[in-house]
């Protein structure tokens, strides 16, 4: 670990890949709240509606893509830092192509291209899914190293992978740091990424599983890594997870704060084997993908804990938001704009 004085001067500019997603934009927000010139990459014209138009008012924006090394190229010349955010997540198995490109050999070119440039500063955005999980139960610290197993999903293999283009890069010379999110929650859309938990609630889904995973809120992942991005930290990792808790025990919060019914139905490994055999043949029918798959069923019935101390001794001053005020929080922005539809 190398000494923690910030490398970007008074203030530099940071471009950010994936800018329009959820964790994007709240870290272009964190960044322009402290200042930062940001210059950001975005595959369309829609921003975000969850952040507000202001912000992204002082954003620069760059049409491109991570698979374009032409234009990330450009995008990337003349930036001091880069937050290497953009990723495709999905439990999908026909997706798994894409995903495995996007978050592999887009990774590859984004660390490439900051070595050709210089960059002087780089974090990238993994995922405790990177990490794999622990069978027995114990808890996932930084130092957990990867097997590969039928436990980890498609997207995990695919951010391992892609964190070792990172690894590769730190070799040869870049200065960057990983951070690991858990299941990252907040206000964003709720038709898409994590966010979709809240929907479920709302719409009284009456299932639950007692599997256990971590979660964390979206606005101190965004803080951490523009507090990490400040130092001078180079090939670390830092698992970024608030509180673990069980689908039930976080099923049951949101749906207090939204004022719905609980989930009353437990769904066991039988219960989900039957309802995956029930969704493969709607989807048939359907010729939509099925929203339930193999892997999504195997992360709500699995039970994992994470370690959180490392980021919390590195960075004094940061400390985690409490699971059930983020989630009064997220609540309440959601009811908004259900109320304004």
């Amino acid at each position: 670990m190398r000494s923690q004085n910030p490398p970007l001067g008074v203030r530099g500019k940071v471009l950010v890949t994936g800018g329009t997603g959820f964790l994007g934009a709240y870290i272009i927000k964190k960044l322009i709240e402290k200042n930062y010139s940001v210059r950001a990459i975005r595959r369309s014209d829609k921003l975000p509606f969850f952040i507000s138009a202001n912000v992204f008012d002082n954003v620069e924006w760059v049409d491109g893509d991570i698979l374009d090394v032409v234009a990330l190229e450009e995008a990337m010349t003349g930036v001091d830092a880069v937050v290497h955010a953009a990723a495709k997540v999905s439990l999908v198995k026909s997706e798994r192509r894409e995903m495995f490109k996007t978050n592999i050999e887009g990774t590859a070119n984004v660390m490439n291209t900051a070595l050709s440039l210089d960059i002087k500063r780089m974090v990238h955005v993994s995922s405790i899914a990177a990490l794999g999980r622990n069978a027995a139960g114990e808890k996932v610290d930084e130092t957990k190293k990867w097997q590969e197993g039928k436990g980890n999903t498609n997207y995990g293999v695919s951010k391992y992978y892609g964190e070792m283009e990172t690894w590769r890069a730190i070799g040869e010379g870049l200065n960057a740091v990983i951070v690991n999110p858990s299941t990252v929650i907040g206000y964003g859309d709720w038709n898409t990424s994590s966010c979709a938990i809240f929907k479920s609630v709302y719409d009284e889904i009456p299932w639950y599983t007692n599997g256990v995973n971590g979660f964390v809120d979206v606005e101190d992942v965004s803080k951490a890594i523009v507090q990490l991005m400040e130092t001078e930290i180079s090939g670390e990792r830092f698992i970024l997870s608030g509180e673990s808790a069980s689908f039930h025990e976080l099923f049951n919060l949101i749906a207090d704060a939204f004022g719905k019914k609980h989930p009353h139905r437990e769904a066991t490994a039988f219960l989900a084997a039957l309802a995956l055999r029930f969704e493969k043949i709607k989807s048939l029918f359907s010729g939509k993908p099925s929203i339930l798959t193999k892997e999504s069923a195997m992360l709500a019935l699995s039970k994992t804990y994470f370690d959180n101390s490392k980021i919390l001794k590195t960075l004094p001053d940061f400390s985690f938001t409490k699971l059930e005020k983020s989630i009064e929080k997220a609540c309440k922005a959601y009811s908004l704009k259900a109320q304004n539809i």
